[in-house]
């Protein structure tokens, strides 16, 4: 299967139907294709607030 981009469409851009539901539809197999194992939503947060800590200056939760 070719490389499917993560982001093939500009917001903004005009794209056709049938281009959307061919990306999307790759994007699905690609995944559901792919061996390694699922991780909890609870994980992918955690995962990602500890990314992000360093650049939140809010000062608090969101």
């Amino acid at each position: 299967m070719a490389q499917v981009s993560s982001k093939p469409f500009e917001s903004g851009s005009s794209i056709s139907a049938e281009a959307y539901d061919r990306w999307i539809r790759e994007k699905v197999a690609r995944s559901l294709a792919d061996p390694r194992p699922s991780i909890s939503h609870e994980d992918a947060v955690a995962a990602m607030r500890s990314v992000l800590a360093p650049t939140d200056r809010s000062g608090g939760d969101r």
